[in-house]
This record gives structure tokens, C-alpha cells and sequence, in this order.
């Protein structure tokens, strides 16, 4: 098996993006930070191709801190590669402070992980990755309407992005660059806002798109406005304008959160994978 480092991400997407391309909703995130990475969104990356014979067996992709992203082509050659990768990273002394991807892959490497490297694991996020050809015809939906934010409301958006991180349990971002990216989203007309009776209620953004789809994001609607139907809606209604343009939609769901997995099934979305994202910590004492 041959480790190819790609220096170049066009050289990279030569090799990866045909694959991503015929499993375009599944490996949506890889592509997605694929396509920020040639279009310089991204100061540092690693990327990677797993060849033998030929044969393209794997593709690893990091822009650090965020996770390691891993995809094994064949599952049932999955043990045998992910030893090569563990070894080569190891031996690199490459850094894997995380490694996302879909659930039986990372698990794996994980574990041969945790080994090489005499550390533990944490389970940051067990996902469900999720698809939406259709919006359910017969949705019930609340009052109400949406509309692209502007720049007037950055600063709750800004509030409502440490808001969901905190919800969420994931690492804080610095207030800075959180300011920085809501200006982008904005820019780009990537948040959508539910208003009702002039009140901002709930929201949604539209991240990643691809060939054909486009993922549905931090969905967040503030406490004193939960259980009112309003992030439903808004998940909704929002989906409903990105299927103008985007054949589907993809997004992900925390699995130890019921109730929101349910309501995406009742937009009409379906789950298409189990992905995880697996955190590598020290041991006590070390």
C-alpha cells in the first residue's frame, strides 16, 4: 500500500472526488471541506490517498484543530487498511487530536489508535446522518415566515452561535472569529431566520453545498421559544427553498436527542448513515 501526502488539493480532488462524488450525501462533509480547501478557506490541511495496485482504498483529509475525516472504500478490507494508516500516522508523527467518519470505520480506528498511542477516547458526537429528497406535503407548520438574515442581526446570531455551543457541549470558538464567520454567513446568504409577529424565533444555515446537495446546519431556536413548533418549521420551510436549487439536502442529528431525530423524519428526512466523532485524550498520570 502506498501513503500519497497530496501537497496540492487540486492533485487530491483528481483522485477523491470521483468516489465523493457517486456517494455525494454520505461523504458530504469530506467533500464540502474538500472544496474550502481549494478555494483557500483553509490555512493548513492534510491529505491523503491510500492506493495499492491501483486501487484506491482510502482518503483521510484534516485541517487542523478540526478532526482527522476518514473513509475506508471497502469495509470488508477495513481492518488491513486502517492497520497501514494507524502505523504510517503514527510514524509520521502526525497528530490526531479527533477522527470523524462513519461510525464502524472510526470505531475501528479508534481502538488501534488508542493503543499505538497509549491514550484514551471520548465519544464528542454520535451522529445520525440524515437525507431530504421531499418535504412531507402534509406538514403542519406554525405562524409565521422566514427570511435571510442581514446585517442588522449579526449580533444575535453571534449570541445564538455560543448559545448552541454551549447547548451542545462542543469546543468553544473565540468570540473574534466567531464575529468573523457570522459577517461570512451573512455575506453569503446562509442564514435563515423564522420570525413570528416581528420576533426572531428560530434559525437554520445552509453549510457545505455539492454537486447536488447541500447540508442543513446549526438549527438552534433560544429555550424561551422551544416546544412551539418553530425549529420544525423553520428546518422545513428552509429545506423547502434548497431543494429549488439543490436535488437534497443532508443533515446531522445528535442520536441521544429523540426528539429532534423524530422531527426530522417528520419533515420527511431519512437516515442514510451512523457517523461518530471520537476524541483522543490522555491517560491520568501520563
Amino acid at each position: 500500500m502506498n501513503f500519497n501526502v497530496h501537497k496540492q488539493p487540486e492533485d487530491f480532488a483528481i483522485i477523491a472526488e470521483p468516489y465523493l462524488l457517486k456517494h455525494e450525501d454520505i461523504y458530504s462533509l469530506f467533500y464540502g471541506v474538500l472544496q474550502g480547501i481549494k478555494n483557500g478557506r483553509y490555512q493548513e490541511y492534510f491529505m491523503v490517498s491510500i492506493v495499492e495496485g491501483g486501487k484506491l482504498l482510502a482518503l483521510l483529509q484534516m485541517t487542523p484543530p478540526h478532526p482527522l475525516n476518514l473513509i475506508v472504500i471497502d469495509e470488508q478490507d477495513k481492518d488491513r487498511v486502517i492497520d497501514f494508516v494507524v502505523d504510517e500516522l503514527f510514524n509520521r508523527q502526525i497528530q490526531v487530536p479527533s477522527v470523524v467518519g462513519i461510525k464502524k470505520v472510526i470505531h475501528s480506528f479508534a481502538e488501534k489508535w488508542k493503543i499505538k498511542t497509549d491514550k484514551n477516547s471520548k465519544v464528542l458526537m454520535d451522529q445520525g446522518l440524515y437525507r431530504l429528497d421531499q418535504v412531507t406535503p402534509s406538514l403542519e407548520i406554525t405562524t409565521g415566515s422566514w427570511r435571510y438574515s442581514n446585517i442588522a442581526d449579526a449580533p444575535l446570531i453571534e449570541q445564538w452561535y455560543q448559545d448552541f455551543e454551549n447547548d451542545t457541549g462542543i469546543t468553544k470558538t473565540p468570540i473574534a472569529q466567531i464575529k468573523e464567520r457570522v459577517l461570512q454567513f451573512i455575506k453569503e446568504n446562509e442564514v435563515f431566520l423564522w420570525e413570528d409577529e416581528g420576533q426572531i424565533v428560530s434559525m437554520m444555515k445552509k453549510s457545505r453545498p455539492s454537486e447536488h446537495g447541500v447540508t442543513v446546519s446549526f438549527v438552534f431556536t433560544p429555550k424561551e421559544q422551544r416546544k412551539k413548533g418553530y425549529a420544525r418549521t423553520m428546518v422545513a420551510e428552509g429545506s423547502q427553498e434548497l431543494l429549488k436549487t439543490f436535488d437534497f439536502c443532508v443533515l446531522y442529528t445528535d442520536m441521544l436527542n429523540p426528539t429532534s431525530n423524530k422531527i426530522y423524519q417528520e419533515i420527511g428526512y431519512r437516515k442514510i448513515a451512523d457517523s461518530i466523532h471520537i476524541e483522543f485524550v490522555e491517560k491520568e498520570g501520563n
